[in-house]
């Protein structure tokens, strides 16, 4: 299914967090948090002013990102657990 995002939402795949620590040790799946990190797999049109015009994202498909833990809201797309949220929650592009 293809599927595109309205006005400023990204749609983003969590990346997987390390199994491991520094230390070497073995996180468990109960104790691991949710990766804060992402790669976006599409983008709205952007943002429209008062003026009428469109903004465009600053981010786009293929970027890795990072966002708020309880950033988005969790949607299920051909069986995968996927991301979507507004540019605002997005904090920062990883180069």
């Amino acid at each position: 299914m293809k599927f595109r995002p309205l006005h400023d939402r990204v749609l983003v795949r969590r990346i997987a967090a390390e199994e491991k620590t520094a230390g070497g040790i073995i996180i468990p799946d109960n104790a691991k948090e949710k990766p804060q990190e992402g790669e976006v797999l599409a983008v709205g049109a952007g943002t429209i002013s008062e003026k009428g015009d469109v903004r465009p994202l600053d981010v786009k498909a293929g970027d890795r990102i990072l966002f708020g833990k309880w950033s988005g809201t969790e949607v299920k797309i051909d069986g995968e657990e996927l991301l979507i949220m507004k540019e605002s929650d997005v904090m920062g592009i990883v180069a």
